[in-house]
């Protein structure tokens, strides 16, 4: 029987392209989304992952109906662009929930399957924003910032038990998020919204384009093959050239 994992925020973007990836190479799948696509690729759950209930409703279903769980790839999140003056309050909550949190209780609630497996794996789609920060976005450099240690620590427990994690720490990528997030951009910046791209998002990376999603699949999937068994407890960075400064 083929390998089983689990995908949140696997309705869009890149947890969609990892998604589409892992069915592709022939993992069993759950695709996991507060609105899962049911056309999509995998097998579709719904999940609310800021509360503990629905993380461990995600893992109770992998295991319910592929009978295993060999790897874990919490990517949910959402953006927040504002000042720390005026960032709203229950977003700063939210975004911890969802980005920091959720993770947490996904390894925690998968982790005797994980032992089980004998390869487990845990892949947390991160950000370059777990390495550097930008203005604006408290909650999430935060919560990514944070994410990073979780999975050094996560590395250093499974270990023993047979289980790897490890980040991919991306830079801009072509996906809804980042759309959503010109509008707010322009206005903390205070310039148009058509200058947000090259003046903004753009402006640290050496390599001045948007990653793809399939690109960011690419390096997932890499990591839970066999090319990824000597990878744990560190990030795999992916953004342009932006943290070589």
């Amino acid at each position: 029987m083929s390998e089983a994992a689990l995908v949140t925020g696997a309705a869009s973007g890149i947890g969609r392209a990892v998604a589409e990836r892992l069915v592709a190479d022939g993992w069993q799948l759950l695709s996991v989304d507060v609105e899962p696509d049911t056309s999509g690729p995998g097998e579709p759950f719904a999940a609310d992952l800021a509360t503990r209930e629905g993380n461990r409703a995600a893992v109770d279903a992998a295991l319910e109906r592929f009978g295993r769980l060999d790897a874990v790839v919490p990517n949910a999140g959402f953006q927040h662009v504002a000042p720390v003056e005026s960032f709203d309050e229950d977003r700063w909550d939210a975004l911890l929930a969802l980005l920091l949190t959720s993770p947490f209780l996904l390894s925690r609630y998968a982790w005797p399957a994980l032992r089980a497996s004998g390869n487990g794996r845990i892949v947390v789609v991160a950000s370059v924003h777990g390495l550097v920060a930008s203005p604006f976005k408290a909650g999430y450099v935060a919560a990514k910032h944070g994410v990073l240690g979780l999975v050094k620590t996560l590395a250093l427990e499974g270990a023993a038990d047979g289980i790897r994690a490890s980040a991919v720490c991306p830079g801009y990528v072509r996906t809804p998020l980042v759309a959503r997030q010109i509008a707010d951009q322009a206005r903390a910046h205070g310039i148009p919204e058509e200058r947000v791209l090259e003046e903004v998002l753009l402006a640290p990376q050496a390599l001045k384009r948007l990653l793809e999603p399939a690109e960011v699949a690419d390096v997932v999937a890499y990591l839970l093959g066999p090319g990824g068994a000597s990878f744990t407890g560190a990030p795999l960075v992916l953004d342009g050239g932006w943290t070589a400064r």
